[in-house]
């Protein structure tokens, strides 16, 4: 039921159904009236919030313990949504972002371009975009699922500029200088976890296998007699999406590393015995140190893997391979030049 009150110029409209309470003033009493059907029939057809009184703060942490922890990369989603609840990755005591205690009953457009604009000079367009992701993922799980708000104000709001892809090729050189640094030996199997780094380093190379796809390999994954290996396999929905959870073949070179670490095998181990991808960027990140080798990462691997595998197989092929179900996707890490391109031209 809609009540109206003159206040002063002005009319107030007040709506109460089904324990929810909202108001709104107008110049008119027409506008008031048209406001006051319009919430009606929101709540009514449960798309107004059943829980009002909440703000974004307590959407972001009802996501947080009841979807994110649940996901393979939960622990990088809640370490993002607790730096906005905080004010800080690792809980400092800093003030939480603004944006985390404006109501839902009050959130716009507006304050997310002024969240996006107050991030964009503090951090770079690819954090923005990944909190972003997030955030819209949450306020999507609100709508669809618990009925707290009736759309996503998100939508209506630019996105920050993709930052450009990275082009970084790894050169043979650097890749000895790597395994130098690693202690790793072609000859040898790896003892020490950084030489198994350096296995693993060569062996994303081969296969242009995740980092985490490589501390997560088992063995009853690797199928030696047909020459393949299976990513994800035991674990339904495993994988960082669903066209992650595939069969990699495996060339003699990824055959001669496993093969090595075969000697190391102890019953229940992965692999590579690597206990997280942390390992790997620690270890990887020390030896590129040494090795004075500047502006590259592991995930570096993914780009030079798939550019070599592209001269060797099919794109059909190598999107199956890989992973990926977009081939627009293997644009972004294919990063053959024009020079190596015309080399191959007749």
């Amino acid at each position: 039921m809609a009540t109206f009150r003159k206040r002063g110029r002005g009319w107030r409209a007040e709506v109460c159904r089904n324990g929810v309470r909202r108001s709104a003033t107008f110049a008119t009493k027409a506008e008031a009236a048209a406001w006051a059907a319009s919430a009606e029939a929101e709540i009514l057809a449960g798309k107004r919030g059943r829980i009002p009184d909440k703000t974004l703060g307590d959407l972001l942490a009802r996501y947080r313990d009841e979807v994110s922890s649940g996901k393979r990369s939960a622990r990088h989603e809640i370490v993002r949504i607790n730096s906005i609840l905080r004010g800080g990755a690792r809980g400092a005591s800093r003030a939480p972002d603004p944006i985390a205690s404006v109501r839902l009953d009050e959130l716009g457009a507006s304050h997310f371009a002024t969240w996006r604009d107050r991030r964009l000079k503090a951090v770079s367009a690819a954090t923005v975009l990944r909190e972003w992701s997030i955030m819209s993922a949450a306020i999507n799980t609100a709508v669809n699922e618990w009925g707290w708000l009736p759309a996503n104000p998100m939508r209506t709001v630019k996105r920050p500029p993709s930052a450009k892809p990275r082009e970084r090729r790894i050169s043979d050189d650097e890749i000895e200088r790597l395994l130098f640094a690693l202690g790793y030996e072609r000859g040898r199997p790896p003892l020490t976890k950084s030489a198994r780094v350096g296995a693993a380093f060569l062996f994303a190379l081969e296969t242009a296998m995740r980092a985490g796809e490589i501390v997560g390999l088992r063995w009853e994954d690797v199928h030696f007699d047909k020459r393949f290996l299976k990513v994800a396999g035991r674990e339904p929905g495993a994988g960082k999406t669903p066209a992650a959870r595939r069969e990699v073949p495996l060339s003699s070179e990824a055959l001669r590393i496993l093969r090595q670490l075969e000697e190391l095998k102890a019953g229940g181990e992965p692999v590579f015995r690597l206990a997280s991808t942390r390992a790997i960027n620690w270890f990887f990140y020390s030896a590129k140190k040494r090795a004075m080798i500047h502006d590259l990462h592991f995930h570096d691997t993914r780009h030079e893997a798939i550019t070599r595998l592209a001269k060797r197989i099919g794109v059909l092929d190598l999107a199956r391979m890989v992973g990926h179900r977009d081939l627009r996707q293997l644009m972004v890490y294919y990063n053959e030049t024009a020079s190596e391109i015309a080399a191959r031209l007749d």
